[in-house]
């Protein structure tokens, strides 16, 4: 079980540096809270902060987290 929470770690830092873009407005982890069984949302300003938050939500073998870069919106070009 050890192994597999490894992997799950390593693969969120590489998820993170090549899919969170410099100009990300915010960082959202969604993960499974396992006492409750349910889908749950937070949302962090600082991608290191994320990070740590979604490796503590994958504590034992049935959890799991996903990081993800939020960008600004853009506005519609107009026609």
């Amino acid at each position: 079980m050890e192994q597999h929470q490894d992997f799950q770690h390593q693969e969120f830092t590489a998820a993170r540096q090549a899919a969170a873009p410099s100009a990300a407005e915010h960082w959202e982890v969604t993960y499974l809270d396992t006492e409750c069984g349910r889908i749950r949302t937070e949302a962090f300003d600082d991608a290191a902060a994320a990070e740590r938050f979604a490796s503590r939500r994958i504590q034992d073998e049935h959890g799991w987290a996903v990081i993800d870069a939020v960008l600004p919106r853009q506005g519609r070009a107009a026609a």
